[in-house]
């Protein structure tokens, strides 16, 4: 039999935060789950904590570095479970969210997306989430375009989502998580758990997600989605619009800091996708 949980761990460089990672998975209270650890080449002496793991049945892969993409990919092709619960390394959870996500997923059949709440941490302290982080549940694929409104740490999936949508999209260095819910949400609908089981740690320098100029790659997503033939009328004019909306911005911050070439290719793209 097959796990019912499949919980896939990218890690590149987290060795002051993996053994907390892994110790939320380990400690919870629903069971039938296999934990993959995908290191993406880590130099920072990751294999050794590993080697305290020894004998506690974790899947520990390594292999050359080459991002978190090809790192959760990687996890997904040689998991087995049923359902597939992403946990970045930097993150964790509360000992109950395998166990509640799979009352919903049994509530639920015909759900392939779930999420949960978050508590977020900000350099040790915990912070208040603002309006627009509230996270969305039913048909949320205009929410998707202005954010990525599902956090990777949160997600849960039916394991067969991704021979219908694809992997993550490794030639995005960021944002591959937007890349993906666009592509997901564009025709299903999202349950929201509304219980805050994930622990989310941030405001650091080495998160991808603190790096300048990220909405370059969602501009990218969004162009895809319009070149895939998969939006309905209002999907298209949403995306025509937001696509729009990002590409005004990144034009002038680009134009605000001296790179008026890259400007311009950017305010081009709002003549051509202006409606």
């Amino acid at each position: 039999m097959p796990p019912f949980f499949s919980v896939i761990v990218p890690t590149y460089n987290r060795i002051g935060f993996i053994k907390t990672c892994i110790d939320s998975v380990l400690n919870q209270t629903f069971r039938d789950f296999e934990l993959i650890i995908v290191d993406d080449g880590s130099t920072d002496h990751t294999v050794t904590i590993m080697e305290d793991y020894r004998g506690k049945g974790i899947n520990y892969l390594f292999k050359t570095h080459r991002g978190v993409s090809n790192a959760r990919n990687a996890g997904i092709k040689i998991s087995r479970g049923v359902y597939i619960a992403f946990l970045d390394s930097d993150d964790s959870w509360d000992e109950n969210k395998l166990k509640i996500t799979y009352q919903y997923t049994e509530k639920f059949p015909d759900i392939d997306i779930f999420h949960t709440d978050e508590v977020w941490y900000r350099r040790g302290k915990k912070v208040n989430q603002k309006k627009k982080h509230k996270r969305p549940e039913g048909n949320i694929y205009s929410d998707c375009l202005k954010l990525c409104c599902i956090g990777m740490s949160t997600s849960v999936v039916k394991a067969t989502l991704f021979k219908d949508t694809g992997y993550f999209d490794e030639s995005l260095p960021a944002c591959e998580d937007y890349d993906l819910w666009l592509r997901a949400c564009v025709d299903r609908e999202v349950k929201l758990i509304p219980q805050a089981l994930t622990i989310k740690d941030g405001g650091r320098d080495d998160q991808l997600s603190n790096q300048p100029g990220l909405d370059k790659y969602r501009i990218y997503s969004i162009e895809k989605m319009l070149k895939s033939g998969r939006l309905n009328s209002l999907q298209e004019q949403q995306s025509y619009e937001e696509l729009v909306n990002k590409c005004t911005i990144y034009g002038k911050g680009a134009q605000r800091r001296g790179r008026s070439e890259e400007a311009d290719f950017y305010y081009n793209k709002v003549k051509e996708y202006k409606i």
